[in-house]
């Protein structure tokens, strides 16, 4: 008997212990706590939410915050559903409130998730606020400055446009946007890839606000000079400063003539020789028609190290097409080569380039000048085929270079039937092409 009430006691007193911990975690009514954390946690794993749902406002209710992360997690969730079922927008607002005030409450209770819960913040208020250009402006601005470059895309993405927006709306400057812009990029460019896919969704993320930002016309040339000019007068030197300069006026149209532009890359190139700096004075030379030292500046741009491969795809199309441009068709040549090869979306028009370098070639015989006007028909099927973009231009091309073909009787003399391979060389070009007839 005396051995009974002992193992009584012992197992009260766990109970007992059980008891204390659990109202530290579980709150002042733990049994309550516990209760419906249970109930809704069932209901919600075999996915019956209209029932989880009351039973989850109970546990939210009763519970201290620190009785299960999953509550905030699952109720985010909950409140997400009944959004998307309710009607009226007054009670929608509520429940985006919720949504949010979850997000606030979960990061004060569980920091360690605070870079995750504040990028579900951010999205939830750009899928239930984005018409609201003001609201993301200010209260997204505040997530994404402390973020940083561990800020989602998205937030980036959106941030930008509602600066736009606000622009156009007169309630923000152009120096304003311009300033939204400079911070986000630079996010982006600071951002860590921690393997290839993130690296490539990073560079679509650049590519898309440097689009959005282009496309809003906020960047205009006489914006930029009135802005800029006079903070490059008071601090030339200033190479982050100078650097910002050219590489917004990079962006902007018909920007590339200017005294400031032409200021600014200078200072750029004597204080950091850099691919950024070698490339902007590719387009200030080429602005001038200083053929030789734009393609000089160029190539030296694709020649650093520092540049990534998507920068040099881009680089050795602008190559080519500057090249056959000024008549340099060795070059042309090679850097519509070196672009397909890379790709990164120059392939099509790269291809073109090549077609146009066939179609325009110097050839000896007879039979070589037929040949030129196949093997370009060869590399405009090509673009069509790698570019949609320049699908229309290329049928165009195609049919323009057919009317060169010889006829029938005309290959025959030269022992060609349509059908035949054959391999032509001009012009320092070669090339395995099809023999075609009229």
């Amino acid at each position: 008997m005396k051995k009974l009430t002992l193992i009584f006691f012992a197992v009260m007193a766990v109970f007992a212990s059980q008891k204390v911990s659990a109202q530290g975690k579980y709150g002042a009514d733990s049994a309550e706590c516990i209760k419906y954390l249970s109930y809704y946690q069932e209901y919600y794993k075999q996915k019956n939410y209209d029932s989880a749902l009351p039973n989850w406002r109970r546990a939210y209710a009763i519970c201290p915050a620190t009785a299960s992360q999953n509550m905030f997690v699952h109720g985010t969730t909950l409140m997400t559903r009944l959004y998307n079922q309710t009607k009226d927008a007054a009670h929608k607002e509520a429940i985006v409130d919720t949504i949010l005030t979850l997000q606030d409450q979960r990061m004060a209770t569980y920091p360690k998730k605070r870079v995750d819960i504040l990028n579900n913040k951010g999205q939830y208020m750009i899928n239930y606020r984005n018409a609201d250009a003001k609201y993301i402006y200010d209260n997204l601005g505040v997530i994404v400055d402390e973020l940083g470059s561990r800020a989602n895309g998205s937030l980036l993405v959106n941030l930008l446009q509602a600066s736009i927006t606000l622009y156009r709306e007169n309630q923000l400057t152009a120096d304003d946007v311009i300033a939204t812009y400079d911070s986000v990029t630079a996010y982006i460019d600071g951002a860590t890839a921690k393997n290839a896919a993130e690296e490539e969704d990073n560079l679509k993320v650049k590519a898309t606000v440097e689009s959005i930002f282009a496309d809003s016309k906020v960047a205009s040339c006489d914006n930029l000079i009135a802005i800029f000019g006079p903070r490059f007068e008071a601090d030339p030197n200033n190479l982050a400063l100078v650097s910002n300069i050219v590489k917004l006026m990079n962006s902007a149209e018909d920007c590339a003539s200017n005294d400031l532009y032409l200021k600014a890359v200078t200072a750029m190139y004597n204080m950091d020789p850099s691919f950024r700096s070698a490339y902007a004075l590719y387009r200030l030379n080429a602005a001038r028609d200083n053929v030789a030292d734009a393609a000089k500046y160029l190539e030296e741009a694709i020649a650093s190290e520092e540049s990534d491969t998507a920068t040099d795809a881009q680089y050795y199309y602008e190559m080519a097409a500057f090249c056959y441009k000024n008549g340099m068709r060795g070059k042309a040549y090679e850097a519509a080569r070196k672009a397909v090869d890379m790709d990164y979306g120059f392939a099509g028009k790269a291809y073109m380039i090549i077609g146009n370098l066939w179609a325009s070639a110097t050839c000896g015989d007879v039979v070589d000048k037929w040949a030129r006007y196949w093997a370009a028909a060869d590399f405009y099927q090509k673009a069509r085929s790698a570019d949609p973009a320049v699908a229309e231009e290329a049928a165009a091309a195609i049919s323009s270079v057919s009317r060169y073909y010889p006829e029938a009787s005309e290959a025959f003399m030269y022992d060609l039937t349509k059908g035949q391979n054959y391999t032509v060389s001009c012009g320092g070009m070669s090339a395995n092409t099809t023999v075609r007839v009229q």
